[in-house]
């Protein structure tokens, strides 16, 4: 058990930071997501915590002690590399082992034996045991990795996309089963992913990093509801969030929205108007999916007229992609919904939730009914 701090973190490679002075707690057995697009520095940060990276500045702390200077070996840290990191002439059953026979962490045979049979029915690996990593797939070579990870129980687990070659069903299971692991075992685990499904079901807490800083920290909640700004909105959710600008106009003492070239006119929540007319007039708008009404017949003057885009099935839903107006808008359909290309559709957005950005900043402003979203 352990809590991890990074105190004013800045790690860079000649002239390209990967780190830039970055602070973070993650507390003592918590599951923590790092979440973010390829190059944003998740693995950086990862292996400044292993050891394996040292920073130029800023301070490490395991369990409230300076560990800059001490060597991966001596924090007891188990770690999940991307790339495997295998030892080819050992067998699937010895690479397994080999964190219970080190010097610092030995065990007896008798114990290793039930250790790596335990894990390896975890992994459904078992019949795969004699063999080396040179005859398994990557899927397979994944699971020996992370079997390897947690045949042990250290302070701290550090997983770098541990689930990323498995195949779809052997991935929810494992998902299933890294929670009720980390829970069971009262460890810390630092989890790198950039599948936000992975990090919406497996966090207790998420950090969204990007060109080396932290975009926002929280739950997956409010990672979805209360995005700090749009980068973080587009992340999260499938299809992606849809942004349009708009501008705040008055009209006959009522506030309105002016939107797609002013040929839409919406009307904002009352509860988001006072904190809208505090800013800048122009504005994005963001609505998810599953926000949008849609029919293939007008029924009402507030519906917009488009056309079918592009028809996705997928499993038990259907993203649509509509053009109107002159913007591709995304939406969730029924999985037994029918559509030709070119097709006439219509739609209409529930203002109730919308979310509104800064059109300049793109940060985070206001969406309706934000106390009952706080206090989820």
């Amino acid at each position: 058990m352990a809590q991890i701090e990074l105190e004013h973190i800045t790690k860079t490679y000649g002239d390209k930071t990967a780190l830039d002075d970055i602070s973070l707690c993650v507390r003592d057995n918590e599951f923590f997501v790092l979440f973010g697009p390829a190059g944003a520095g998740k693995t950086t940060l990862l292996k400044t915590i292993a050891g394996i990276e040292f920073p130029q500045k800023g301070l490490v702390r395991i369990d409230g002690k300076i560990v800059n200077h001490v060597e991966p070996l001596n924090r007891n840290i188990s770690m999940v590399f991307e790339n495997y990191a295998l030892y080819p002439q050992k067998t699937v059953y010895d690479n397994i082992a080999s964190p219970l026979r080190s010097r610092l962490h030995r065990e007896s045979e008798e114990d290793v034996q039930k250790a790596v049979v335990k894990v390896a029915k975890m992994m459904s690996i078992e019949q795969l045991l004699d063999r080396r990593p040179g005859e398994l797939s990557n899927g397979q070579r994944q699971r020996v990795a992370l079997g390897r990870c947690l045949v042990r129980t250290p302070n701290v687990y550090l997983m770098d996309e541990p689930l990323a070659h498995l195949d779809a069903k052997l991935r929810h299971f494992m998902r299933s089963e890294l929670k009720e692991m980390q829970s069971a075992f009262n460890t810390t685990t630092i989890y790198v992913t950039h599948d936000y499904t992975e990090a919406m079901s497996l966090a207790d807490r998420v950090a969204v990093l990007n060109h080396g800083r932290f975009e926002q920290t929280g739950t997956a909640h409010e990672m979805f509801y209360l995005p700090s700004n749009e980068f973080v909105a587009k992340l999260f959710g499938e299809p992606e969030i849809n942004l349009f600008p708009a501008e705040l106009t008055a009209e006959g003492g009522s506030v309105r929205l002016k939107a797609f070239d002013g040929e839409v006119t919406l009307t904002p929540c009352a509860d988001v108007v006072p904190e809208l007319e505090k800013g800048a007039k122009k504005l994005d708008v963001g609505i998810r999916g599953n926000d949008i009404g849609f029919s293939f017949q007008q029924e009402g003057r507030d519906w917009i007229r488009g056309t079918v885009y592009a028809n996705e099935p997928i499993g038990n839903k259907v993203v649509m992609t509509v053009e109107a107006l002159g913007t591709k808008i995304r939406l969730v359909a029924p999985n037994n919904t029918k559509a030709e290309l070119d097709q006439e559709v219509y739609l209409r957005f529930n203002e109730k939730n919308f979310i509104y950005f800064d059109y300049e900043t793109q940060k985070f402003i206001v969406r309706s009914d934000m106390d009952r979203y706080l206090r989820s």
